[in-house]
């Protein structure tokens, strides 16, 4: 009996360092050494000082900046997660209907005007840095009036932010609301 208690602690400790350790350590190498940027978390830096990551959504509420996805964690990425609601239920329901009104009324759209369903419902993680196109091109005039801009130019600027599907095949055409609002602060900057 000693003699199995002996492997079996050898083996739990080898085991240990092996998933624990070696093997942690070998892919945080490997994604350092292929991917550094992605590694350190995508940070966009503005002046020297990182201001968000292109892979976590930011609550952008002024109306000189576009809005991003709604977020079923409060953009809290320590409790990332979306909020398990279905199609049907009452309260999804009610929430995009309110993030619809919302939407229109801050964008000077009549009361039946469709909205994208990207700027009225959450996604998976809560997190999603990402809207659609339709969702930005909305929000132009907005951005525009706000900004004292000639929509013609900012729009102008969300076309060159759309990123196309990765890979050509997979997802849909997105734009990154951090980077967008970011150039279109140099943007601004530069008149």
């Amino acid at each position: 009996m000693g003699k199995m208690a002996t492997r079996a602690v050898l083996l739990l400790l080898l085991f240990t360092l092996l998933t624990g350790l070696a093997y942690p350590l070998a892919v945080t190498g490997l994604a350092q050494a292929l991917f550094p940027d992605r590694a350190a978390g995508s940070l966009v830096h503005r002046r020297g000082k990182p201001v968000g990551s292109a892979l976590i959504g930011q609550d952008f509420r002024s109306p000189l900046y576009f809005h991003g996805r709604p977020s079923a964690c409060g953009y809290d990425a320590a409790a990332s997660a979306g909020s398990n609601l279905g199609p049907t239920n009452r309260r999804l329901l009610a929430a995009a209907a309110e993030r619809a009104a919302r939407v229109r009324r801050e964008n000077g759209l009549p009361p039946e005007a469709p909205v994208p369903g990207d700027l009225v419902t959450a996604s998976a993680s809560g997190l999603d840095p990402h809207i659609g196109p339709e969702a930005a091109l909305l929000q132009v005039p907005r951005v525009a009036r706000a900004r004292g801009l000639p929509e013609a130019e900012v729009r102008a600027l969300v076309l060159r932010h759309v990123e196309g599907r990765q890979f050509g095949i997979l997802g849909e055409p997105r734009v990154n609301v951090l980077l967008l609002n970011l150039a279109l602060d140099e943007l601004d900057a530069r008149r």
